[in-house]
């Protein structure tokens, strides 16, 4: 597939600096944060994880020219991306190839339960242990010893989503993962800090008057200066908001949204070839074992390209993840038993999800 010339992400894998020729944003998307933080921290291995590290990312051609268009319309128009789709279907992994792709560092991954609120994904304030602090402080200077509680920033950490919104010069990205996870009421709490790039932390608003500059700790484990209680983007993040289908959305967060349906692994040629890639990208081009199977017998080996077809082929319509496929592919190179143990071993790890069939015997 010709890539346009538009297209910042292209889903190639391969690193460039097309996230600098990015045009500026729309005038609703506007945002004028500061002071700029320079610089991001690098690609965390959870990435390297993700993508497999034989070609750091996806290969060319396995993402459907729709997607890519999504993808980049949410790049250009500074909007969010909700990415549907069943359990192994890639939706987590897009926010990986995009920080490594595009060049922007660690992802900030806030993973989403039934009690999360919209200000742990912000900021976390530690009062108990400031006042801790403060009763120490007070017994050691009544007995000469010293010491002090030090600065409120001390207490504070930002939160992934908080750190995300740091005006940084190039854009962080941020994977809230499995938003239906949440009770009923976040969805609806993100719609201000998603229209607005901002929030305010107002244990230090209280005192901005005496302190107007106070550094905390963000999500990056680094410590950063937030000036009078607010923080406020400067390039708006990639955000990417993942969800199973498990519920529905307000429309109005839906209206900030651009959304992206990611079909099963293998529902056509393009899913096919996306796992195959993904396969390869785990455990290279050739097989781990230049021998064959893991007891030298070539005709012992499982080869992957059985197993890739297997997958797609077998139980059609059946509920399955990537991820299991990628268990089937190592463990049969790894184990030393006959082919057909292995074969199999190979069916149970690969069974529907949403069967209740016991799998062979």
């Amino acid at each position: 597939m010709s890539v346009p010339d538009w297209f910042v992400f292209r889903g190639t894998g391969e690193p460039h600096d097309g996230i600098d020729r990015l045009p500026p944003p729309p005038p609703w998307r506007d945002f004028d944060g500061g002071p700029a933080v320079p610089g991001v921290p690098r690609l965390g291995s959870e990435s390297g994880r993700r993508l497999g590290t034989s070609t750091g990312g996806t290969p060319g051609g396995t993402w459907r020219t729709e997607e890519l268009e999504l993808i980049n319309a949410a790049l250009y128009l500074r909007r969010p991306l909700l990415v549907t789709g069943d359990p192994g279907s890639g939706k987590s992994t897009l926010a990986h190839a995009l920080a490594h792709e595009l060049g922007l560092g660690r992802v900030l991954r806030w993973p989403i339960v039934s009690r999360a609120t919209l200000r742990e994904g912000l900021y976390a304030y530690d009062a108990i242990a400031r006042l801790q602090d403060a009763q120490l402080a007070r017994q050691q200077a009544s007995s000469a010893e010293g010491g002090g509680e030090g600065g409120i920033g001390r207490y504070l950490r930002l939160g992934p989503m908080g750190t995300a919104l740091l005006p940084y010069e190039r854009p962080r990205v941020l994977l809230v993962d499995e938003l239906d996870k949440s009770d009923i009421d976040l969805p609806n709490d993100l719609l201000n800090v998603l229209e607005e790039g901002e929030f305010t932390l107002p244990e230090l608003e209280r005192i901005a008057d005496r302190e107007p500059r106070t550094d905390v700790l963000t999500d990056d484990g680094t410590r950063v200066a937030v000036e009078g209680g607010r923080v406020r983007c400067r390039a708006f993040p990639v955000v990417v908001m993942t969800s199973n289908g498990e519920r529905d959305f307000p429309p109005p967060l839906l209206r900030r949204c651009l959304h992206l349906d990611l079909p099963s692994p293998g529902n056509d040629q393009a899913g096919a070839d996306r796992l195959a890639a993904l396969v390869h990208a785990h455990f290279g081009q050739e097989g781990a074992r230049p021998d064959g199977g893991p007891d030298g017998s070539a005709d012992g080996d499982l080869a992957r390209e059985e197993l890739i077809r297997s997958f797609l082929t077998s139980s059609p319509g059946s509920l399955r993840a990537a991820d299991q496929l990628l268990n089937a592919v190592y463990l049969t190179q790894q184990v030393a038993t006959p082919a057909l143990d292995r074969e199999r071993l190979a069916q149970l790890l690969m069974r529907p999800l949403d069967s209740g069939e016991r799998g062979p015997r």
